[in-house]
């Protein structure tokens, strides 16, 4: 029994049910069950075969034995068949009935460009961007989520005889990067056996570039990655590379192409902003009074990323280490002239590029079917706004419509945006890489590629039902959500996804209930469901403050398992309840 003290006149007294079959459930038991009390293995199979799409299931005996012993803890090896509530208890249960598998099951053969990857921003920083601290926590907390690329800024120390990793020109207290580079090796391959790739944003003089390369060889030794020449027309795939580091970064011999120090430093007195910025701001055309456009809220130093400036004077650059170029698997670069011109696919090179989402932007306003084309083969590298100080988000899909593999995000933030990447690397596995749909990585007749802009029409529609919630009365205080009754939960389900397929729905309200039956079905018409992701979210209502929120979950619509499925839910920072779930159905038309 639950009380709630109202007025401090009296009590309220609430009686903790159990959750019950939803209408649904009693309705297939009796099917399945052929109208019996209970369910045997055989029958079962037919459930599991018919309605949820397990056709793998050849024998539904040792489930049957597994929910018995779960349930009832001491097996009753008397009774082999499941009752209702059995039945229930199996559908509820997110360890015997998840809504997505956990193998990894696309082709990875393919170059590593043909993969969307997990990849996270400044990874090293604990906090906000401007005077957190700076350390390997939270680059062990992303590569245990299953995050694959890993960046690291690296600076001098103030006596210019050893490397340290922080946000340069800001508060943040720095670590060492070679505290960095061994936890990295210890910890890279313990959500995934698939490659770590580490992008330098470097701002190193020569000698400790040699100092770095030779940091990084001691530390990784055979799993690094050496490319078998200067650059690669096409990279090797996530198989190959298997428990593999690869290094990705500027090679030293762009600084030679790089104008007088002088005129650099006073561009970056200027505007304090990247190229890829200045295209944001102007995506046709590379003109040269952009440096005086004010107008752009952005106009920050601590915009400036990897490739955007030249740190090295030109006297000191012929002598860039030889050892760290060689270390360099994936090269980045400052390209010259407008956009357009950077977009340009090579026939014996493959490169990594990298805008800022600003410049993406305005690239695909203008530029859609060249970032396609170049990301069939070409690495791009979408990075946050320098104004994002706070650590948050951008949206995702503008890059992953775009065909972007690495659209990096502020994995020590949390928030929607963040729970919609979570979401898609949940698929495949969550082995942190994502084969690109076929329709980004096509070439037609023509030589023609897809086009974001295009108006598509609805090629599935999904159908969800949310049955009930549970577990909040486990995981949560009597009165986390209100001092004085239970909670008001309703749910919100929609999709994220391109443009025309994105849309929220809510549920009612279910008053003073902390296990809120709704049973309400929404549908939704896709367009791209490769790039669909199913969102879910709890709220519990509150008439005189803002709603109280109380667990998420995003889902990628590809990898959703038909049927009715055991949904798990997860806090604001993407960890997962202990007990909250919803019970929900799938289906696809």
């Amino acid at each position: 029994m639950g009380s709630y003290r109202v007025c401090v006149c009296f009590q309220r007294r609430f009686k903790a049910a159990e959750a019950v079959p939803p209408a649904d459930t009693k309705e297939l038991f009796t099917k399945y069950a052929q109208g019996g009390t209970h369910m045997n293995a055989e029958q079962l199979r037919h459930f599991l075969v018919e309605v949820q799409g397990d056709e793998s299931v050849s024998d539904a005996q040792p489930i049957v034995e597994q929910v018995l012993q779960k349930r009832h803890h001491i097996a009753k090896f008397t009774r082999n068949t499941l009752t209702l509530e059995d039945f229930h208890h199996y559908l509820f249960n997110p360890e015997f009935n998840p809504p997505i598998g956990s193998q990894v099951h696309q082709d990875m053969k393919a170059p590593l460009s043909h993969y969307f990857i997990y990849t996270g921003h400044n990874s090293y920083l604990t906090g906000n961007q401007l005077s957190s601290d700076c350390s390997d926590v939270p680059i062990i907390k992303a590569l245990n989520r299953g995050v694959r690329v890993v960046e690291l800024d690296i600076w001098p120390n103030s006596t210019k005889d050893d490397v340290l990793v922080l946000h340069g020109r800001t508060l943040t207290t720095p670590v060492e990067l070679i505290k960095c580079l061994k936890s990295i090796k210890e910890h890279a391959f313990s959500a995934s056996p698939y490659p770590v790739i580490i992008t330098l944003e470097d701002h190193l003089t020569p000698d400790l570039q040699a100092k770095v390369a030779e940091m990084i060889s001691e530390t990784f030794g055979d799993m690094l990655f050496y490319p078998e020449s200067e650059n690669l027309k096409e990279f090797p795939s996530p198989e190959k590379l298997k428990y593999r580091v690869l290094i990705s970064t500027k090679p030293p011999k762009e600084y030679l192409q790089s104008k007088s120090i002088n005129e650099n430093s006073k561009k970056l007195q200027k505007s304090k902003d990247s190229d890829e910025d200045e295209w944001g701001k102007e995506p046709s055309s590379h003109t040269k009074d952009q440096d005086d456009d004010k107008s752009e809220s952005d106009t920050s130093e601590h915009n400036l990323d990897d490739e955007s400036i030249d740190d090295c004077a030109p006297e000191l650059c012929p002598t860039a280490a030889p050892i760290y170029k060689r270390l360099i698997a994936i090269n980045a670069g400052k390209p010259k002239g407008s956009l357009k011109e950077a977009l340009k696919v090579e026939p014996d090179k493959a490169r990594r590029l990298s805008l800022s989402e600003q410049a993406l932007e305005k690239a695909a306003e203008s530029h859609g079917t060249d970032i396609v084309r170049f990301t069939q083969r070409n690495f791009l590298r979408i990075y946050p706004k320098g104004t994002r100080f706070n650590s948050s988000n951008y949206k995702p899909l503008i890059g992953w419509m775009h065909g972007a593999q690495m659209v990096a995000f502020n994995m020590q933030g949390y928030g929607k945006y963040l729970w919609l990447m979570h979401g898609m690397f949940k698929s495949n596995g969550g082995c942190g890489y994502v084969k690109k749909p076929d329709f980004l990585m096509n070439v037609g007749p023509e030589n023609d590629v897809f086009n974001p802009k295009t108006k598509l029409p609805v090629k599935k529609t999904l159908k969800v039902k949310v049955y009930v919630g549970d577990g909040w009365r486990m995981d949560f205080k009597q009165t986390h959500f209100d001092l004085y009754s239970p909670p008001d939960f309703y749910a919100r389900v929609g999709i994220a996804g391109v443009p025309a397929d994105e849309i929220m729905n809510k549920t009612k309200i279910k008053e003073d209930n902390w296990i809120p039956a709704w049973e309400e079905e929404f549908t939704f018409p896709l367009t791209v469901p490769e790039l669909a992701l199913l969102r879910v979210e709890v709220h519990e209502y509150d008439m005189s403050e803002k709603d109280d929120f109380a667990g998420q979950t995003c889902l990628p619509v590809s990898e959703l398992k038909q049927g009715i499925r055991a949904v798990p839910l997860y806090n604001r920072k993407g960890e997962k309840y202990n007990s909250v779930r919803l019970l929900m159905r799938i289906e696809f038309v």
